[in-house]
């Protein structure tokens, strides 16, 4: 762990195994407005051996208090997105890690999906509703709100606090985001999603789901977290 931690810098933290993927991402990651005082970092994890491990080896590699786990496929398109997160943060103190979804309830089967949704509808090419919208007009505001929730899917995770990322048993690529929102409730944190007027994000995911992986990972999270199953974040916090 970083024992000196800068205030004033974000760290964007993403495995990689795609350049043009990565290079798309670069592409709006480096339009985005950084406020003032502040400053940026990214660093990417090349042939992690998952990604609990991939995001263990860039939390300990930055000095940066607020880090931005994010999908290669992830491009965000919100220009005041730092800004944003970083009044979100400053809100309150036990706010330890924002989503862009997000689900209230831990569902009694495991799957995020089969709960109430919070967050934006993430965008898919140009063929969505958004495409022709103007994004570099749309603010943010406080006033607009944020949701406590429960969970938070992996897309992007954004946090304030250095919590690590369970390696020991995910040795794959599935469920590192039910395990660390829930190291984060367990650990007395709020996590809460922004009430996104025009989504903050483009998420081009195209890969289909391996079940057999995500299944294993799933029964593990049941087992572990049994007593969580069909609470609340109000429950649990």
């Amino acid at each position: 762990m970083n024992k000196n931690v800068n205030e004033n810098k974000f760290a964007f933290i993403i495995c990689t195994n795609d350049d043009i993927y990565l290079q798309e991402c670069f592409h709006y990651l480096n339009r985005l407005i950084v406020p003032s005082g502040y400053e940026t970092d990214i660093l990417t994890i090349y042939e992690a051996k998952s990604m609990t491990a991939g995001y263990n080896e860039g939390m300990v590699s930055t000095d940066a208090k607020y880090k931005i786990y994010m999908h290669q496929d992830v491009f965000i398109t919100n220009q005041y997105f730092l800004s944003d997160i970083l009044s979100i943060f400053q809100t309150d103190s036990s706010i330890g890690m924002i989503g862009m979804v997000g689900y209230p309830v831990i569902s009694r089967t495991g799957l995020m999906w089969h709960e109430t949704r919070i967050g934006a509808q993430p965008l898919y090419g140009e063929k969505q509703a958004y495409s022709n919208a103007d994004f570099s007009k749309y603010r943010y505001s406080l006033s607009d709100g944020i949701s406590d929730v429960a969970l938070i899917d992996g897309l992007m995770m954004i946090t304030a606090y250095d919590l690590p990322w369970n390696e020991a048993e995910l040795k794959d690529w599935d469920f590192y985001d039910a395990f660390q929102s829930m190291n984060f409730l367990l650990n007395g944190y709020k996590i809460v999603v922004p009430v996104q007027t025009l989504p903050w994000f483009i998420h081009d995911d195209g890969k289909i789901l391996a079940m057999w992986n995500y299944n294993k990972y799933r029964h593990l999270f049941m087992e572990k977290y049994k007593d969580y199953l069909g609470k609340s974040y109000l429950e649990i916090i």
